[in-house]
């Protein structure tokens, strides 16, 4: 697979600052465009999952001691 490459967003204002300060200013607007995922409705679906396990697997235990 290829590498994928960030696109530079360019701000449309142009000023007369030195290199330095551009090279900062640009890594500060592309720190706050970066990729920020929600994971929260991943999280709570995990956590059902392994509930509904947890409790299948004590059911199965409580039943053998029954059914035997």
């Amino acid at each position: 697979m290829s590498k994928k490459q960030k696109r530079q967003v360019s701000s449309g204002t142009v000023t007369s600052a030195p290199a330095a300060e551009k090279i900062a200013a640009s890594r500060i607007t592309s720190s706050s465009n970066e990729f920020t995922p929600d994971y929260s409705p991943v999280i709570r679906d995990l956590k059902r999952i392994g509930i509904l396990a947890g409790s299948f697997i004590a059911l199965l235990v409580i039943l053998s001691f029954f059914l035997r």
